[in-house]
């Protein structure tokens, strides 16, 4: 009978989470829930001078709003915590001692600077780096005469010779020689656990099956099975490991800020939606083979397996992102767009959160929705509806001085004064009749200076539209007030 998945993110949060972050916790969470089975959230916050507590909040935060919710970890609980490693150092000190108990361990002595004219000396001579075994076998006397001076000790792993071979669920079976892995810490000498002893301990103990994570760490697994021997785990109940293929920017290189990985809190304040940032990052390295790009998160939970993870690399495509969120922005309900576009006005200063303001936002919204790819926008486009102080943007005032400007202003005023019904199709009917038939203009000529003159840009949403918006009276008033400029 096969095992119940469980999955686990457990990110080091040195920072706002990443792309390649995110991307690994969507993958986990959507096996979790497509095989029914538990994802895990645990927080690796042993290196304390550079994980901080804020750091964990937004890492919490942040996969709230993404809505990968998990089974186990902090806020939700579980019988397996604590689930910040920080809380669980006297579990990591325990396992130490026991591999030094059962000499799977050992105490090593080695300064930093004997460790590196070690790794000079293998450089010149063409070796691969790594620990040469120097403290293995140290007698009762050497070890007393370290400590005399002061010494303090690591605590190392024992490699035994040979080879360690695991066989990967995206990248087949895989071999490391030993003769490239050696003995490496699990203690530091002040006492605090290293990665790649509290992961696996973690593991362990929190029954995790399945490890999905980056590709950068296929060459710790060893290390990690090592840590499983010590521990007596049967080779049938190591976790099964699949790593992910690296995100490359569209330079070829790694991901950076320079070329798409930019912080998920970053992509949140762009105005990209969350289902729009999973649904592309899903699309990096696995498919639901049929070449459809707008996927839900209900389908992505129904279609996702680790057998259609790609092993080769997967390029970030800015583009593509922005064109996903706006397919996103255009299947919102009404509703909806609103409740995401409220943020962006308040934070932009446009509305204060009036119910006559937020009436007037949910009107205009219609107009816009089908025009922006970034919910950033949203301030930009509507803001003409809310200024105080109507003024015409500094680089447009050239566009309507001139005399056709004029003259197109001039007879828009006389057309518009009379009209009974103000609404976007009779003020269409108005002016086409007067500027496009009788003037004889061209829309982008005619059109343009009132759009300039009624929202102070060359850019707004649908003229027509945004005129009836804003009432007769003003736009009638704003029209009079940019003869003067």
């Amino acid at each position: 009978m096969a095992k119940k998945v469980k999955v686990r993110f457990a990110p080091s949060p040195t920072g706002d989470l990443h792309v390649g972050n995110i991307r690994t916790a969507l993958f986990d969470w959507a096996y979790a829930r497509h095989t029914g089975g538990t994802f895990l959230f645990r927080i690796e916050d042993t290196d304390t001078t550079r994980v901080t507590d804020e750091y964990i909040q937004a890492a919490i935060d942040t996969l709230k709003w993404l809505g990968l919710n998990w089974d186990e970890g902090p806020e939700v609980g579980g019988d397996n915590g604590p689930y910040l490693q920080s809380q669980r150092l006297d579990i990591y000190a325990k396992w130490a001692q026991t591999f030094l108990d059962q000499k799977d361990a050992y105490h090593c002595y080695c300064t930093p600077a004997e460790l590196e004219a070690t790794r000079e000396a293998q450089r010149a001579a063409n070796v691969a780096p790594g620990y040469d075994g120097k403290c293995r076998d140290l007698t009762a006397e050497q070890v007393a005469a370290y400590k005399a001076e002061g010494r303090e000790a690591v605590v190392r792993m024992r490699m035994p010779d040979g080879s360690t071979t695991f066989v990967d669920e995206i990248r087949g079976e895989v071999a490391f020689d030993h003769k490239f892995v050696p003995d490496f810490v699990l203690v530091r000498a002040d006492g605090s656990p290293l990665y790649t002893l509290a992961v696996a301990v973690d593991d362990v103990l929190m029954k995790v099956t399945h490890v999905l994570r980056g590709e950068d760490l296929l060459s710790s697994t060893p290390r990690q099975i090592r840590v499983y021997q010590a521990m007596g785990v049967k080779t049938d109940d190591y976790p099964v490991f699949a790593h992910l293929p690296f995100v490359m920017g569209q330079d070829n290189a790694k991901l950076s800020k320079r070329n798409g990985e930019v912080s998920i809190a970053w992509y949140r304040e762009q105005g990209y939606l969350p289902e729009a940032i999973c649904n592309y990052l899903a699309l990096l390295g696995w498919s639901p083979g049929d070449d459809r790009e707008n996927i839900t998160m209900k389908e992505l939970c129904e279609l996702f397996t680790v057998e259609k993870v790609h092993s080769s690399p997967a390029r970030f495509d800015m583009k593509k992102l922005e064109a996903i969120n706006g397919d996103k922005i255009r299947a919102l309900t009404l509703d909806e767009f609103l409740k995401w576009s409220l943020p962006f006005l308040t934070k932009a200063g446009i509305i204060t959160g009036t119910d006559s303001e937020v009436a007037l936002v949910k009107a205009a919204l219609p107009i816009i929705q089908e025009r922006i790819v970034k919910l950033d926008e949203v301030p930009q486009m509507l803001k003409f509806l809310f200024v105080k102080k109507f003024e015409v943007e500094a680089e447009s005032v050239s566009k309507i001085a001139d005399q056709v400007s004029k003259d197109v202003l001039k007879r828009s005023l006389k057309e518009l004064e009379p009209l009974a019904t103000w609404n976007h199709d009779s003020i269409e009917a108005a002016l086409r009749a007067s500027l496009i038939e009788e003037m004889g203009l061209k829309p982008r000529i005619a059109f343009t200076a009132i759009r300039i003159a009624t929202t102070g840009s060359t850019i707004s949403p649908p003229l027509f539209e945004s005129m009836e918006l804003l009432g007769k009276e003003v736009s009638l008033a704003r029209i009079a007030a940019s003869l003067t400029l």
